[in-house]
């Protein structure tokens, strides 16, 4: 295990920059996650720190070692890709101590190996298998287990769930994460889904445009975001966000979204100025759902409901802005149909319609 320090890396591909002044340290035994859209830059990263890729300038080390100039096979890593990219004449137990072989270690010490990570990760059974015998989920388990045995100082995943379906992912979210638990490994592991990112990481790197918008732990970046990009990205469903104009007036300060409607705004947020352009942010579990029109609720038209069984998705417009609304009561309404909601001052955020950065609170 090592610490991973990143210093203003930049890549370049002729004109097109694709990591701009990178500046990050992954900590010894820390579980990071690189996430951002198609394009922002994660696996160009993750293959720069593998050696995959060479940076056009700036720093990389693992533990106190430089790694610019230093060949992928000799960094000590371990990388699980999104193909499994397993040899298919080859039994489990083989593919798992391949890398071994090709050390030339001893028969008994690659069994011991083997034996170890197939019961870390539940394949013991399965060692004699071939791989056109195993599930999509089995055949990743057993390209985890290739990694495993070669006891490396830091473990990294390329968005290794991709080619699973729904319920496989969620198990396999739950193996590699318990499996970090055991081990204590660092890993950086990359996503462009932000469910993932939520439920495994440590910390998560936000990424666009191979810039970092934001790190931070879960929570942080999602009760806290830095810009509307975080606060978009981070949450499904996602933060709603409405246009408006800050008013200041003795009942408190208000966002002005139609000219007889507002919403209400935390009156602990710093840098309130009266007639200043923001977007207001809430996230659609901090709408509730009222009885009462005459409570200073706000109305809801509803255009979409999606049922999940457990909650309502309730998709409307408030003053012809599109909101989401998260509900744990059934609304029993249908498209057509108005509601009545509240909104929680303390859950919602406001940014700066021209720079998008979020406005802060007075004790942040």
């Amino acid at each position: 295990m090592a610490q991973i320090t990143i210093s203003d890396l930049q890549k370049r591909y002729d004109n097109v920059e694709v990591l701009r002044h990178i500046n990050l340290t992954i900590q010894d035994g820390e579980f990071v996650v690189l996430v951002g859209p198609s394009g922002c830059g994660k696996s160009t990263l993750l293959r720069t720190i593998a050696g995959l890729e060479l940076a056009t300038a700036g720093n990389i080390h693992i533990g106190t070692r430089l790694m610019n100039q230093v060949a992928p096979k000799d960094r000590d890593i371990s990388m699980v890709f999104q193909s499994y990219a397993l040899y298919p004449h080859m039994t489990v137990a083989r593919n798992m101590g391949f890398s071994l072989e090709v050390q030339k270690r001893p028969k008994a010490e690659i069994d011991a190996a083997v034996n170890k990570a197939a019961d870390i990760l539940g394949l013991t059974a399965l060692l004699h298998r071939r791989p056109k015998e195993l599930s999509g989920g089995q055949r990743q388990r057993v390209a985890m287990g290739r990694a495993i045995v070669r006891e490396p100082q830091v473990f990294l995943f390329d968005e290794p769930l991709s080619n699973l379906d729904a319920q496989l992912r969620g198990q396999m979210r739950i193996e590699i994460k318990s499996l970090h638990q055991r081990m204590r490994n660092t890993i950086v592991y990359v996503t462009h889904d932000q469910v993932e990112a939520m439920t495994l990481a440590d910390r998560i790197v936000v990424l666009n445009h191979g810039l970092v918008q934001q790190v931070g732990t879960p929570l942080e970046l999602y009760d806290t975001p830095a810009n509307k990009f975080v606060a978009s990205f981070i949450g499904s469903p996602s933060m709603n966000f409405i246009n408006g104009t800050l008013e200041l007036g003795d009942r408190g300060p208000v966002v002005r979204i139609s000219p007889d409607l507002s919403l209400p705004v935390d009156p602990n947020i710093s840098g309130l100025q009266s007639g200043k352009p923001v977007i207001y942010g809430v996230r659609p579990e901090a709408i509730v759902l009222t009885v009462d029109s005459e409570t200073g609720a706000l109305p809801l038209d509803v255009t979409l409901i999606e049922p999940t069984g457990l909650s309502e998705l309730i998709h409307g417009t408030i003053a012809g802005e599109p909101v989401s609304v998260y509900s744990m009561v059934r609304s029993a309404s249908c498209p057509g149909s108005r509601l009545w909601v509240n909104i929680d001052t303390s859950r919602m955020q406001l940014f700066d319609a021209g720079s998008q950065q979020r406005l802060l609170k007075i004790n942040e």
